[in-house]
């Protein structure tokens, strides 16, 4: 049987072999190789004077150049595999060197370009076209070098601006250590206040906007990249405020810085988990920073504390005043009480397991909605803070041997704490209105226990059977100028205290004095009225200076009545008013 025949189709001439359709393409490869050859020597990174990006209108030209020399690279690659276009391939790899060359320079001056026009959102896009381009073309890893050493130093520089001093990258708390308190404050602890806020909020957030859209199509790259540039720089950031609370060293006067790093660190810290991510580095260490703030400052009003239990209890006030204790204590908390949110966290956030001086604070402070705050005001630190003083001022009283002047002392500090708490509005807020109210009445209470056991015995010889007789006339007047003598040096913490204890002395003499007067006027030299000017002449009184001179004449005149009245020598004590 004939062989059958092959259809038409198989008849068709044979195709050439696919090196000649390669030849055939590379015409075209070689044209645009040629054209890109031209646009990368006009723009040789060797000239750099002008910006491609900034200057001219070549770069979509420039970056389509790019993309054909690499496709071109790819082409003669392959057609080397096949014995041909080696010559084809070493050039397009030199052009496509240079180019990335010249980009490489771009992104350079791109990145110094938007350090300084933030809000430039065509230069940002060239940012991202020219880092997309170097990344296709397989030269990402010059491209993330640049990007990052640019940025690092660009950072750096913003942060120096915000800050007024430049971080050092290591050894922050040992360069403290050379710088007093002072320097530390003011040129440190408030620049870092202002900057810190901004530079988490605000200059980070940028940096990774940036580093976001430089890098679009691949995230994982952008986060990488943003995380070396600015993890170290927001290290060092955090590593300020904890040297800087370091450095304070439980010195009362310094929590007040302590307590503003630890508002400014709680403010950033959802800034800081926004931009560097919950799980970051940097928020680790802001979170263990923000312990140790927190720790600082439990440390220092447990030290505060103690010293105010330490102060010895002989140690009194003169004449029965305002001690220096009080005063430093309470004016410590007024400005304390503009803290009062931060103290209310940094507590809530006490590890149960803390080693403070006073433990039972924190425990106080935690089991507030169970507590009265009314009575008794333990139930904040600053109020257990007042509690603890003025159970010291009670010890202090005991130290005094007159029982008048303990008790105007009592009255005195008891008066000016009050007048403290209810001189600040935060500070009432925090001891409540009652316990308020309860130490006024207290204090009220001491003026009339002092009355009585400083004018008891001026009363008591008064109501004395005695009395009536006439010898024992002069001891009443005795008495008076007695008790006017002891008060002399006595003093009252302010003008509306002198006028309470006045009031009340003149409340409870005077009228008594004035029976006592019109039964035995005319063998008694004192009016009513003298004692009344001598008991207003106390503590300062607008008329001190003329009672005295008359409290002086009335005590000669009082005692010639007693020598000519009593056939004994005169006491001692009768003496010693005499001088």
């Amino acid at each position: 049987m004939p062989r059958a025949s092959l259809p038409a189709r198989h008849l068709l001439p044979v195709p050439p072999p696919p090196h000649h359709r390669r030849t055939l393409s590379s015409t075209f490869v070689d044209e645009s190789v040629a054209a890109a050859e031209a646009l990368v020597q006009k723009w040789h990174p060797d000239m750099p004077d002008t910006s491609l990006f900034l200057h001219s209108d070549d770069h979509r030209a420039f970056l389509r150049a790019a993309a054909d020399l690499h496709r071109a690279m790819l082409f003669f690659a392959s057609d080397v595999a096949n014995n041909g276009g080696h010559g084809g391939l070493v050039q397009a790899q030199a052009l496509l060197q240079t180019a990335m060359r010249r980009l490489d320079l771009e992104l350079q001056l791109l990145l110094d370009h938007v350090q300084d026009h933030q809000d430039d959102a065509t230069c940002s896009g060239s940012i991202r076209a020219v880092a997309d381009a170097m990344m296709a073309a397989g030269y990402g890893k010059e491209c993330v070098s640049t990007f990052k050493s640019r940025r690092r130093g660009a950072l750096a520089a913003t942060l120096h601006r915000l800050l007024g001093f430049s971080l050092p990258a290591s050894g922050i708390s040992s360069q403290f250590q050379k710088l007093t308190w002072e320097q530390v404050d003011a040129n440190i602890i408030q620049s870092w206040l202002a900057a810190a806020p901004v530079a988490f909020s605000s200059v980070f957030a940028t940096e990774k906007q940036l580093c976001a859209t430089a890098f679009a199509n691949d995230a994982a790259v952008a986060e990488a990249v943003f995380a070396a540039i600015a993890n170290d720089h927001a290290a060092n950031l955090l590593a300020v405020a904890e040297a800087a609370v370091a450095r304070a060293r439980r010195a009362p006067e310094r929590l007040f810085r302590v307590l503003d790093v630890h508002d400014a660190l709680t403010q950033a810290l959802p800034a800081i988990l926004s931009v560097f991510g919950d799980s970051s580095e940097v928020a680790t260490r802001a979170a263990a920073v923000l312990t140790k703030v927190g720790e600082a400052a439990r440390g220092t009003l447990a030290s505060f504390e103690a010293a105010i239990q330490k102060e010895p209890s002989k140690a009194t006030a003169a004449g029965g005043g305002v001690h220096p204790l009080t005063r430093y204590v309470m004016n410590y908390l007024v400005f304390l009480a503009d803290y009062e949110d931060a103290l209310a966290l940094i507590y809530q956030q006490q590890p149960v397991a803390s080693g403070s001086v006073s433990p039972d604070l924190s425990a106080s402070y935690s089991s507030s909605s169970s507590s009265s705050p009314s009575m008794s005001p333990s139930w904040s630190p600053i109020g257990r803070l007042v509690s603890v003083l003025v159970s010291k001022l009670e010890s202090k009283a005991g130290s005094y041997r007159e029982v008048a002047l303990s008790y105007l002392f009592l009255a005195n500090n008891t008066h000016y704490v009050v007048n403290k708490v209810r001189g600040s509005s935060r500070l009432q807020g925090i001891v409540g209105d009652e316990w308020a109210e309860a130490q006024a009445a207290k204090a009220r209470g001491h003026v009339d226990v002092y009355v009585r056991a400083a004018w008891g015995k001026v009363l008591a010889a008064i109501t004395m059977p005695s009395s009536s007789s006439r010898g024992s006339h002069g001891g009443v007047e005795e008495a008076v100028m007695e008790a006017v003598a002891a008060q002399e040096q006595w003093a009252a913490a302010d003008d509306e205290m002198a006028e309470a204890l006045r009031l009340a002395a003149t409340a409870a003499v005077v009228p008594k004095y004035r029976m006592f007067y019109r039964r035995h006027g005319a063998t008694v030299r004192l009016t009513p009225g003298d004692v009344t000017t001598m008991i207003a002449a106390l503590f300062g009184g607008p008329r001190a200076q003329g009672a005295t001179a008359m409290a002086a004449s009335a005590a000669r005149g009082c005692t010639t009545k007693l020598l000519q009245l009593q056939t004994e020598d005169p006491t001692p004590r009768t003496q010693q008013l005499l001088t």
